[in-house]
């Protein structure tokens, strides 16, 4: 499966998704590029390093706090447009969604504690948790600019700066929830998700995949609702900027 072939087909596949964001005018086909680009050389350090992070708890851990913490920057990055010192509050609501959901998963004893069950179980987790982050902030901050003038009017009515923006803002950054709510109910119907071909692959019966996979998911939705109401909190608070949305209190 490794070889010239597969690097023909990754760099036709990539080129056509860049050709289409260029001439729709979907973004910038660079990001497409890069994207792709990234995604293979990162890939191609895990593979190498893996195993190694795997024979340590102290290693599975760095990893993940290294997992943590490049999911607060791209957050980020796509709320704020920056990574100013104020911009990494974008770790919390990551933070926010994981660490109970894991803990819970782990006290179950569902998933063996084991650094080669815990890694890719809180990586699923911690990527599902930065979607959320990114799509409600970035939604946040374009509902108030757009609708500033129904934030003001809050404001002026009486209502706390916090008040107002979750009366403008939260029903549009609770779309951030449709992608994982979608996902779980057609899983099985739509789409078969890594975890199920992944346990599947390695020898477990269809029950077995299937019950990971209904755990990830559940899990999934509790992380991303954690992780939108902690989102939206913060700017409300007005400790993670929405981007060019300044706000008057």
């Amino acid at each position: 499966m490794i070889g010239p072939l597969l690097a023909v087909l990754l760099v036709v596949i990539a080129a056509a998704a860049a050709l289409i964001v260029k001439l729709l005018e979907l973004g910038r086909a660079r990001d497409t590029l890069i994207a792709v680009a990234r995604a293979i050389v990162q890939l191609a350090a895990v593979s190498l390093i893996i195993g190694f992070v795997l024979r340590s708890w102290w290693l599975t851990a760095a990893f993940l706090t290294l997992m943590t913490v490049v999911g607060g920057g791209t957050s980020a990055k796509r709320i704020t447009g920056s990574l100013r010192l104020r911009s990494w509050w974008a770790v919390v609501p990551i933070l926010a969604g994981l660490l109970p959901t894991l803990t819970l998963i782990l006290a179950s004893t569902v998933v063996p504690l084991h650094p080669v069950a815990v890694l890719p179980s809180a990586g699923i987790l911690i990527g599902g948790a930065m979607t959320a982050t990114s799509l409600a902030g970035r939604r946040t901050a374009e509902e108030l600019t757009s609708r500033r003038g129904e934030y003001e009017a809050a404001l002026s009515l009486g209502f706390l700066r916090r008040d107002a923006v979750i009366l403008v803002a939260r029903p549009a950054a609770a779309l951030a929830l449709i992608p994982g709510m979608d996902q779980t109910r057609t899983v099985g119907l739509v789409t078969l998700p890594g975890a199920f071909v992944g346990v599947l692959l390695a020898g477990a019966s269809p029950w077995q995949a299937g019950a990971t996979q209904v755990l990830v998911l559940v899990a999934l939705l509790l992380v991303q609702s954690i992780a939108v109401a902690v989102t939206v909190e913060l700017i409300a608070a007005g400790l993670l900027p929405a981007g060019g949305a300044v706000l008057p209190e």
